[in-house]
């Protein structure tokens, strides 16, 4: 039969091993966790900031071209109404 010392050295070991066990099955846990949730996240759609600045600044690019483009239309207009009107009388 083993002594007291002996039984004593053997659980110590026991337990040294089922607390690394568990520590190791946490992070194994807490690592799928995060994989499934980045997997989630990433099946909702969502974009990047630097994908969302890229848009917005080539919105803004369009809407300052697409000012500058109105503002030509109503030059031309203006030109075309005031040359219609000298050329009718």
């Amino acid at each position: 039969m083993q002594n007291k010392s002996e039984f004593g050295g053997d659980f110590a070991k026991f337990i040294n091993g089922l607390a690394g066990t568990v520590a190791g099955m946490s992070r194994e846990a807490g690592e799928s966790a995060r994989e499934r949730t980045r997997e989630w996240i990433a099946g909702l759609d969502f974009v990047s900031r630097e994908e969302f600045e890229a848009v917005k600044e080539m919105a803004a690019k369009a809407r300052e071209e697409a000012d500058s483009l109105a503002a030509r239309l109503a030059a031309l207009e203006a030109a075309m109404a005031t040359k219609g009107a000298a050329g009718s009388e």
